[in-house]
């Protein structure tokens, strides 16, 4: 069994979503968002990252995966959220983990089956994949999918699991 921590990026809301991985068995954990505190940027990201260690220490996730962020028109707001998202990156490589990234559209699409789904069919599909979990809103829902994509394509799938397995 392999833990995975999903974490979806966000200055405000950074959701995150742990799932057990066992063979092509998911199985829910934990999920909810680290809500950012403080006036400013440095305060803000001190927060997101607190709250962040303590769901790492709590959990003990043993890979990790984040969304990749999308340059949008605002360059601003992109910035902003691409230190939410350093974040993000930071606390599991702290935990020694490798983070694995994912695109948005490889996310929908390995959890819904298209790429331009939205978010209550990403929803939808994460409660289907994951029965009777509690989602606890929004960003830990994507913060799940990206948990599920990785279970589905990343070092937690298939073959890699088991020569991992075989070499312990």
């Amino acid at each position: 069994m392999i833990r995975v921590i999903g974490i979806d990026p966000g200055l405000r809301n950074l959701g995150w979503g742990v799932v057990d991985v066992l063979g092509n068995r998911l199985i829910h954990v934990a999920n909810g968002a680290c809500t950012s505190t403080g006036d400013v940027l440095s305060e803000r990201l001190l927060s997101l990252h607190n709250q962040l260690s303590l769901i790492f220490a709590e959990f003990k996730p043993e890979q990790a995966a984040v969304e990749q962020t999308f340059v949008n028109k605002d360059g601003a707001g992109t910035l902003k959220l691409g230190q939410a998202r350093g974040i993000a990156m930071l606390v599991p490589a702290q935990a020694g983990l490798t983070v694995a990234e994912y695109a948005p559209n490889t996310v929908k699409k390995t959890v819904v089956g298209v790429g331009h789904a939205d978010k209550n069919q990403v929803l939808h599909m994460v409660q289907m994949q994951l029965p009777g979990a509690a989602i606890k809103g929004p960003d830990a829902a994507d913060a799940l999918a990206i948990a599920i994509c990785h279970a589905h394509h990343g070092q937690a799938s298939g073959l890699q699991a088991a020569v991992r397995r075989a070499r312990a």
